[in-house]
Order: C-alpha cells, then sequence, then structure tokens
C-alpha cells in the first residue's frame, strides 16, 4: 500500500517551506513597522463562531465533532475567531488594535473536485476599534506597502462598497434579491435578463452590474440612481477615501460597486487585490470593513469597528516565482563537525556548540560516523557546506574549507 495524504490535503517540503517563509517574513517585517501584533487563534472553533450569524456558508467549513457531540469545524478563515478572541478574552484593553496573523486555514470549496485544496496559507492583519476615513486609508496603504515589500508591481486593487451595494439590493422584491445579488456577483447578464422583473428593476440591476472602471465615472453613475440620505453620505465617504488614496504614488485603484465577496459580514469598503501577469489575472487577497461581526460574539452585543485583510501565500507564491526573487535553494549548512574517531565526539559536539553560540545565526551538521574522509568531502561539497572542522579527542581542530 502507498500512503498518501488524504484528497485536499499536501506536503510542503523544506524547499517549499524556505520559499513560504521568504513571503511571509517580508510580510511580517511590514506589519512590525506599522505596528501590528501577531495574534494565534485556535484551529478548531465551535461552528456558531465560525458561520458568523450566517455570513459564513456551513458548506465552506470542514466541520466535526466531538465527544459531547458539539458541532465544530476548522477555521476558513481568520476574521470570525479573531473577532470572537478580541471580544471574549481582551476585555478592558485599549483601542485601537492592532494585529496581525500567518497560519493556515481550511476551506471546502463549492464546486468541490477530488484533489482540489481545502488546505490554505494565509497572512493578514485586523484593525480592530478603528472606524472612519483613516483607518480604511491605513489598511489599503498597508497593503499598497506589503507588495511593494515583495517587489510586486504589476498589481491593482477592486474597491467595492458593501454598505452601498446591499442597500441598492433592498429595492428587489425580498424572494428574488438573493438571486439578483448573486447573478451581480457573478457578472451573470443572462440570469438578470431572465428574472422576473419589471423594466425598471432590470434596468437597475443592469446598472448595478456595470458599475466599475474609472473612479469618476462609477460614482457618478451611483449617484443617478436616487440615493436616500445614507446612501449619498456613504457615497460621499467614499469619494473622500478615492481622492487621498489617488494622491498616492503607485495606487492603481479600480471602483467596483458590484463587488460582493463569498464571506457576507462585510458592512462598508470591501476590496480584491489583483495582480496583472501575463498568464492573467490572480486574487492575491482580499478584505474590508466589518463593523458588526465583533457585536455577534460581545457578551452585551457591543458594536466595535474592524477592518482588515488577507493575503493567499500560495497566490503571491505563484506570482513572485517567475521573478527569481525567491530562494531556489535551502539554506545550506556552514560547518560540517567531524569526529575523528569515537573517542572525540564529546571534544566535536563542545566544538559544534561553540559555533552554534555565535550572536550570528551559524549552521552547523554533526558528522554521524561510518563514512570515510573523501565520502564526508563529498557530502559537504553535495550540501554546498562552506567548512569542515576535524575534531581530535584532545580537543585539536582542523579546519578545511571546502571547494
Amino acid at each position: 500500500m502507498v500512503y498518501q495524504p488524504p484528497a485536499g490535503a499536501r506536503d510542503l517540503l523544506p524547499l517549499d517551506v524556505a520559499q513560504k517563509r521568504w513571503i511571509e517574513e517580508r510580510l511580517q517585517q511590514v506589519f512590525h513597522r506599522w505596528g501590528y501584533h501577531r495574534i494565534i487563534t485556535s484551529t478548531l472553533e465551535r461552528m456558531d463562531t465560525l458561520m458568523a450569524g450566517g455570513a459564513i456558508p456551513r458548506s465552506a467549513v470542514l466541520q466535526l465533532q466531538n465527544a459531547e457531540d458539539e458541532e465544530l469545524g476548522l477555521r476558513p478563515e481568520l476574521t470570525a475567531s479573531i473577532a470572537r478572541t478580541a471580544v471574549t478574552r481582551m476585555a478592558g484593553v485599549t483601542y485601537p488594535q492592532r494585529l496581525y496573523y500567518n497560519t493556515n486555514v481550511f476551506q471546502r470549496m463549492p464546486d468541490y473536485r477530488r484533489n482540489q485544496p481545502q488546505e490554505f496559507y494565509q497572512a493578514g492583519v485586523e484593525l480592530l476599534g478603528g472606524g472612519g476615513l483613516a483607518a480604511d486609508a491605513e489598511v489599503l496603504l498597508l497593503v499598497a506597502d506589503c507588495l511593494q515589500a515583495l517587489s510586486l508591481d504589476r498589481w491593482h486593487l477592486i474597491l467595492g462598497e458593501a454598505g452601498i451595494t446591499r442597500s441598492l439590493l433592498e429595492a428587489f422584491p425580498a424572494n428574488i434579491r438573493n438571486q439578483v445579488r448573486n447573478a451581480i456577483a457573478h457578472l451573470d447578464r443572462i440570469t438578470i435578463d431572465n428574472l422576473p422583473l419589471t423594466e425598471e428593476l432590470r434596468s437597475r440591476a443592469i446598472t448595478i452590474l456595470d458599475l466599475r472602471g474609472n473612479s469618476a465615472d462609477v460614482l457618478e453613475k451611483v449617484s443617478s440612481l436616487g440615493l436616500d440620505t445614507p446612501q449619498q453620505e456613504a457615497v460621499n465617504n467614499l469619494k473622500s477615501l478615492i481622492e487621498l488614496l489617488e494622491n498616492q504614488e503607485n495606487f492603481p485603484l479600480i471602483l467596483d460597486l458590484s463587488l460582493i465577496q463569498t464571506f457576507d459580514y462585510y458592512t462598508g469598503i470591501s476590496f480584491e487585490v489583483v495582480s496583472d501577469t501575463e498568464a492573467g489575472a490572480r486574487v492575491l487577497g482580499r478584505g474590508g470593513r466589518y463593523d458588526q461581526l465583533l457585536g455577534l460574539y460581545h457578551p452585551q452585543g457591543e458594536n466595535i469597528p474592524g477592518i482588515g485583510f488577507t493575503f493567499f501565500i500560495e497566490d503571491l507564491y505563484q506570482s513572485i516565482s517567475s521573478s527569481q526573487q525567491l530562494p531556489q535553494n535551502t539554506p545550506a549548512s556552514n560547518w560540517l563537525v567531524v569526529a575523528e574517531s569515537n573517542s572525540a565526539y564529546t571534544a566535536a559536539f563542545a566544538y559544534a556548540q561553540k559555533l552554534r553560540n555565535s550572536t550570528q545565526l551559524v549552521r552547523v551538521e554533526m558528522d554521524l560516523g561510518r563514512r570515510d574522509a573523501e565520502a564526508i568531502r563529498q557530502y559537504a561539497r553535495d550540501r554546498h557546506i562552506a567548512q569542515i572542522a576535524w575534531v581530535k579527542a584532545d580537543g585539536s581542530t582542523n579546519i578545511e574549507s571546502v571547494t
């Protein structure tokens, strides 16, 4: 029998890990520079936590059950878990809280096929307790800073506004509103043409579907839909954010008020980061504002504003891999320490530890014996080890540089 990981799972070998860490470490450096602190939440959560009041469909969660028949699941994303942690474990903290994560998530795709991945790696941030223009701008500019740290310059940000889009959909009858929403989310003009709508509502649906492109044109189109006061205020806030972003260097922006995310807890801006590569567009990450999510978990139902984003590590890897930035080999050891006899092992281990105690990272391997000198040298050459230390029982050492 050949043992393989289960369908949808995979193993990461040392070079895979080195390349993954290269991306994660650069993101982490940016998160630190912006004042964010790492948080680690449970991989396993109660289903009611993971579903976020129905915003995350049950079908997206890989479900488990414990001995008490309690419904549990593996987290499909981090925002709900962090929201739960913030209001149950961080009571009394001063806001805003700037948190970041770097972890794995598990998602069952709606079009699941055998061997389709179900485990993914993500890195992102959550800015809790910050509302308004400044918080929105901080998160979007942080996205751009992360991409610059990865030397990704062929990308654009698709910006939507979930509150505006949701309010525009309220004009449709409740019994078919979700069908209109799904058609708009998938840019499905054919479905809109075939839904039982009046011509006025059909025209409205098509207008919403086409609310993407140049920001000035989109804002003009949406203002023609007869907005009420709250809707117009939201449009004005969005306009102010866009003006701020367009005054920044190298911030490619597309406004898309037809943008509807899979996880439906966003209340304000929502966005996707898309790479522009010769192989086609690839979504590198997404995020948005969720001002009512924390209230679902708060003991008193208190709403705390929040906004965040996540990067998809695998998609970042695919976008970077052709540039040769990623490590092409696993890190080589600096030293190979060899005991010249069985009685020399005490001295050899002591010498290896002395090398490892350097203030800089020094990778030191011990030779495990049973090889002649030439085989040891060949091993060092094959592994690109820079130096061999031949140690005698009395502690005397001969250093050999490997060519």
